[in-house]
């Protein structure tokens, strides 16, 4: 049974998942999943966040550690948490054996203008307004990173109730926010099997980032048609369903 460690991206916790562990899950035949939040977010919101990826990748690897489950592991983390988990596999190769990147980006391989698109900086503006207003914020992060509404009800009434039980500080979003702008990956490719899946409905970073990483790095990419920057909220089964034929092509089965 292989472990996966999952990692999720700015400000947001394991929570936020939603669908996608027990999809995953069973995508991978009951693989061990170990939900992991990032210093300053959910379990951790008491905690500085580091203003720099490569003290969150410590931190991370730390709580793996800490969990009692040993390496090597499967890590599956979008945007902020594709940094941490690229970060990782460069600087600890024996850690990672596999790595699934959703909706990331990163220097040196795309632009700041690419990596937060400038059409969101206005919604942005409008999360930080209304910081310690749940349903507003909440509703605006909505908008800018998913393009399923099927569930916004009770997407909005969960993800309140997520901000107002475990609530990140302005200080540490604007630090996270800071680490992902400031990171740069290796020259190096990682040197395990790598699957990077966008969105071609991103509103919040440029899928073209997606692209070119997958390029760089000879790696698997697979587009959503029409998911936003949230593709394990927009289409949960979609995204366990590519990491499943990933798994079916490496081990040679068709």
């Amino acid at each position: 049974m292989s472990t996966w460690i999952l990692l999720r991206g700015l400000t947001r916790e394991t929570r936020h998942w939603g669908r996608l562990p027990a999809a995953l899950r069973e995508a991978t035949g009951g693989d061990r999943l170990l939900l992991v939040d990032l210093p300053g977010n959910g379990e951790f919101n008491a905690l500085r966040a580091p203003a720099d990826v490569a003290d969150m990748v410590g931190f991370v690897r730390n709580a793996a550690v800490q969990s009692g489950v040993s390496a090597p592991y499967r890590v599956l983390a979008m945007s902020l948490g594709g940094m941490v988990a690229t970060a990782w596999a460069q600087r600890h190769p024996p850690d990672i054996e596999r790595l699934v990147l959703i909706n990331t980006s990163m220097r040196p391989f795309s632009r700041m203008p690419e990596r937060l698109r400038p059409s969101a900086w206005p919604a942005l503006l409008g999360v930080a307004m209304n910081w310690r207003h749940a349903p507003r914020a909440e509703a605006a992060i909505h908008g800018l990173t998913c393009n399923n509404v099927e569930t916004l009800g009770a997407d909005l009434d969960q993800w309140s109730e997520i901000r107002r039980s475990a609530p990140v500080s302005r200080a540490n979003a604007l630090r996270q926010l800071l680490a992902a702008a400031r990171f740069s990956a290796g020259a190096e490719p990682p040197a395990c099997p790598v699957l990077i899946l966008s969105s071609r409905g991103d509103q919040l970073v440029n899928p073209v980032c997606s692209a070119r990483l997958a390029v760089a790095w000879d790696a698997q990419h697979d587009e959503h048609a029409w998911a936003g920057h949230d593709l394990p909220h927009d289409d949960p089964a979609w995204t366990a369903g590519r990491v499943r034929a990933w798994l079916s092509q490496s081990a040679g089965i068709t």
